[in-house]
């Protein structure tokens, strides 16, 4: 297998804290780092890099990990950018715009469902996501669910099952009936494609307890748990997640003291999506409490045609940075290491020895510049080993 050498790299982050200055973001200057088709082999001093069959210089660029996308919703037809207009004009987000994107999603062919997300895959990837995370969730039939797990099964193998988006239309007066669905013939039909099993567990979508059945049964199925939680209003949502053991808990706008004691002692992931606040111009979450009471963060971008369509990691770095009070380390941090911790992979996010070789160069000399100039397309190339 060919070896290549990346060399020259003016700043480069590892999140590995055995290398370099040995913080958190293993942070080396003056590196180099060896990979072949798969993982990196070597990463040092660019002075004492071993040879390899191919020489990439950096030409002094800042080199991060590659971003680990951890929350998008990519599958789906339409769009609702009216919805956005008017709450920019003061009407209050409540989530009730999802049943628009069930009806056209519904209606689009398989091909077109594909063509939709090929395209938000790919300016992801010009922005530096080598890992995707992909929700279903905008058909809510069995039919529909395992062709949309399907149709994101073409761009990742981190495949979401979230039949329990919303309660459709047609079930409107009959939602025990729709939970019945989902947890027979609609799970049995998606578990063998998917690896996760998500709830909407918030105001207007699904209550605790509807949450916790469907999920537990989806365990029993095979699936992994995680969950949306919080959005829209304080629940049991937090306390739920932690006691399933759900690898991330998504959103977390509307936390009480303790919400965040309970995650800052569990392994379940604090996912935070302020894209969505920025779409919707909700209250931000507060990062700054759950990273100094020791929560594990992640920031995701939560693509969606309704709340966050954003494809864009850097942007969702400088909101992070702007209005949760994170610093540049923190939020590239939980971009990339936090995001992989959220999928629980312990081979991307990083760029230690042994990790996948998923990385983007920065046409910058800094990774703060990624917050530092927001809107700017800062990532000059993206290697991904992943899918």
């Amino acid at each position: 297998m060919a070896t290549r050498v990346i060399c020259n790299v003016g700043e480069l982050t590892t999140n590995d804290p055995t290398l370099g200055d040995e913080s958190r973001l293993g942070r080396l200057h003056d590196a180099a780092f060896v990979i072949d088709d798969e993982q990196v082999l070597w990463v040092g001093r660019n002075g004492e890099a071993p040879d390899a069959d191919e020489m990439v210089d950096a030409g002094g660029a800042a080199v991060i990990p590659g971003f680990v996308d951890s929350h998008t919703h990519l599958v789906f037809a339409g769009e609702r950018s009216d919805e956005f207009e008017a709450r920019m004009a003061g009407r209050r987000y409540d989530g009730g715009g999802i049943s628009r994107t069930v009806a056209a999603t519904r209606a689009a062919s398989y091909e077109e469902l594909r063509e939709g997300a090929y395209e938000r895959v790919r300016e992801l990837r010009a922005g530096g996501v080598t890992t995707v995370e992909i929700k279903s969730g905008y058909e809510l039939t069995t039919d529909g669910e395992v062709r949309s797990l399907e149709v994101a099964g073409e761009f990742s193998h981190e495949r979401t099952w979230l039949g329990a988006h919303v309660v459709p239309p047609e079930f409107a007066t009959d939602r025990d009936a729709y939970i019945s669905l989902l947890t027979t013939t609609m799970l049995d039909a998606c578990v063998p494609h998917a690896k996760w099993a998500d709830v909407f567990c918030d105001r207007g979508a699904f209550s605790v307890d509807e949450a916790r059945a469907i999920l537990e049964t989806a365990c029993e199925k095979g699936l992994a748990p995680r969950l949306h939680a919080n959005q829209l209003a304080h629940s049991g949502a937090i306390a739920l997640a932690v006691d399933l053991d759900c690898a991330s808990v998504d959103h977390c706008t509307y936390l009480e003291d303790g919400d965040i004691d309970l995650l800052s002692a569990s392994a379940t992931v604090a996912t935070l999506l302020p894209g969505a606040e920025f779409s919707t111009r909700s209250p931000y979450p507060s990062a700054r409490r759950l990273l100094d009471a020791g929560a594990t963060v992640a920031l995701a971008t939560d693509c969606n045609p309704g709340s966050s369509y954003v494809t864009s990691m850097g942007f969702v770095i400088a909101l992070a940075v702007r209005e949760m009070a994170m610093t540049t380390d923190e939020a590239l941090w939980s971009a990339t290491k936090g995001g992989a911790l959220a999928l629980r992979r312990n081979d991307v996010g990083h760029l230690g020895v042994g990790a996948r070789a998923n990385f983007a160069v920065l046409d910058a000399p800094r990774a703060a510049h990624l917050a530092y100039r927001p809107g700017a397309q800062l990532v000059a190339s993206t290697h991904s080993a992943d899918r």
